[in-house]
C-alpha cells in the first residue's frame, strides 16, 4: 500500500493499532467472563493508556519515541487526576458512554499503575517494531 518506513506507512500503521486497541479493548469488556479476574481488572486502563501512547505517536511522527512516552503519560493522568474534580458539567459528560470511556468516572491510584504499564508496553512495542 505504502512504502515501508515512510511517515505514511508508520501513521496509518499507528491507526491500525489505534483501532485494534479500541477492539480489544471492548473485548475486555464485553467478553470479561472468558478471562481471569486479573485481565478483566486491569486489561481497560492498560490499553486505553496504550491507544493515547498510539495517538501521540500518529500526531508526533517525527518525534523521539520518548516524547509520545511522556506526552500520553501527563495527558493519561490528568485525565484520571481530573476525576476528583466533580462538578455538575463534567459529571454529566461521564455519565454517558463515550464520557465515560474518555472521561473515566472515579478516581483510583491504581490507574496510575496501569496507565504507566500500558504505555510502556506500547513504547516497546513500537521500538521493536520500527526501530531496530
Amino acid at each position: 500500500m505504502y512504502k515501508k518506513g515512510t511517515i505514511l506507512y508508520k501513521r496509518t500503521n499507528y491507526i491500525f493499532a489505534i483501532f485494534i486497541t479500541i477492539i480489544l479493548g471492548l473485548a475486555s469488556r464485553e467478553f470479561s467472563y472468558i478471562f481471569p479476574s486479573i485481565i478483566t481488572q486491569n486489561a481497560g486502563d492498560i490499553l486505553w493508556a496504550m491507544m493515547s501512547y498510539y495517538g501521540f505517536r500518529f500526531l508526533l511522527i517525527r518525534k523521539n519515541l520518548h516524547i509520545s512516552f511522556w506526552f500520553s503519560l501527563i495527558f493519561c493522568f490528568i485525565i484520571e487526576f481530573s476525576q476528583l474534580y466533580q462538578a455538575d458539567w463534567i459529571n454529566f459528560l461521564r455519565s454517558n458512554l463515550i464520557g465515560a470511556l474518555i472521561l473515566g468516572k472515579g478516581y483510583l491510584t491504581i490507574d496510575l499503575i496501569r496507565y504507566t504499564t500500558g504505555i510502556i508496553i506500547a513504547t516497546v512495542l513500537d521500538k521493536l517494531t520500527y526501530n531496530r
